[in-house]
């Protein structure tokens, strides 16, 4: 099977490695064509060279219009070969992920979307969670693909992998939130955050946002894993969502309102652990 792989950036390009690695033949496409290099797969020179017969893509670019771009309006997706299994791991919103799947249908392909959490750790260690939504036998025959990436988790019919990484991403953003407040009530009252953070870890408040990113949060170490502007594409996203559904979801409401204005003070770029600045600059307290 030729596998074409779409957007070799921060995370798919671990993604990209772990699969040729794994001995899969792998046509690679990025628009900096040394990121798509340095994964060991063949080089395409332009998205439709990628997947000119493959039997599957992988897309991993950094979002919906990214990907209706380089799939649809350019036509990635019509050179597949017929039957074609397309992966989008990207996150893309759940309305995205519905429209393209019946798209993808209509050409003839199969379509699955299959976001992932774990972030460039994961990434490289080929533990990733993925979230998957399509048919039963699409997944299936997908494994292969995806085992060498991480652990995938069927979650039902397409368009339910792109909600499960909404979901995901609302978790992820109020825990960031409340972590970093945290770190600044202790900070504040005299108690070592590092301490702080050690005493958590051994109760019900412990979890991976409080390991990870508070140890981030420590050292100030905000180099982008998961940059504060995409997890503002994903709150804004679940905010529509939940909208749409007639849902009240303050939490997800502030979470978003907060990462909104990291970005504006400059953030953007910065890791999202990097919230910690923002909730910091509103208490007058140096960065």
């Amino acid at each position: 099977m030729t596998i074409a792989f779409l957007g070799t950036g921060l995370m798919g390009a671990p993604m990209c490695r772990n699969l040729v690695a794994s001995g899969a033949s792998v046509r690679a496409w990025n628009r900096s064509a040394d990121k798509a290099r340095a994964t060991g797969a063949a080089v395409a020179a332009t998205p439709e060279d990628a997947t000119r017969g493959a039997e599957a893509c992988i897309v991993m670019l950094s979002d919906g219009p990214a990907c209706r771009e380089v799939l649809f309006d350019t036509g990635a997706a019509a050179a597949l070969a017929p039957g074609a299994l397309l992966i989008v791991m990207a996150s893309i919103s759940h309305p995205e992920a519905l429209e393209f799947a019946a798209m993808t249908t209509r050409m003839g392909l199969r379509w699955i979307d299959a976001p992932v959490s774990g972030g460039t750790p994961a990434a490289q260690a080929g533990t990733l969670s993925i979230m998957a939504g399509g048919a039963a036998a699409d997944i299936d025959a997908a494994r292969p693909l995806l085992d060498p990436m991480g652990r995938t988790v069927h979650i039902g019919p397409a368009g339910t992998g792109a909600l499960t990484k909404l979901i995901n991403q609302i978790t992820v953003a109020s825990t960031i939130a409340t972590v970093s407040e945290a770190m600044v009530l202790a900070e504040a009252g005299g108690a070592d955050p590092g301490r702080v953070r050690e005493a958590l870890m051994g109760g019900f408040a412990s979890s991976r946002i409080l390991e990870l990113h508070g140890q981030r949060m420590i050292a100030r170490d905000f180099v982008p894993g998961g940059p504060a502007r995409y997890q503002v594409k994903d709150t804004a996203a679940a905010k529509a969502v939940a909208a749409s559904l007639g849902l009240d979801l303050p939490v997800l409401n502030l979470a978003h309102d907060l990462f909104s204005d990291l970005i504006a003070h400059g953030g953007g770029d910065l890791d999202h652990a990097a919230l910690l600045l923002e909730l910091r600059r509103r208490n007058g307290l140096p960065n």
